[in-house]
């Protein structure tokens, strides 16, 4: 395995596990909160926006080719 693959996996990996553990807060605290399903809706969507954003700009970047 090269350097960089093993770079790139790990940060696939990490990212990943990132995003994750994310979801896993925003559960949390909104059980904690005893949000109900429409304040734990609001939750994902209002902090997941973050997360879409940042998505959004790796593919975009990606597709159009500006990461090299």
């Amino acid at each position: 395995m090269s350097f960089e693959l093993f770079e790139e996996y790990s940060l696939l990996f990490g990212v990943g596990g990132l995003i994750l553990f994310m979801i896993f807060i925003v559960w949390n605290l909104a059980k904690e909160s005893k949000a109900g399903r429409f304040g734990t809706f609001i939750l994902f969507i209002a902090l997941g926006l973050g997360l879409l954003g940042f998505l959004v700009k790796t593919v975009l970047v990606e597709v159009m080719g500006l990461g090299q």
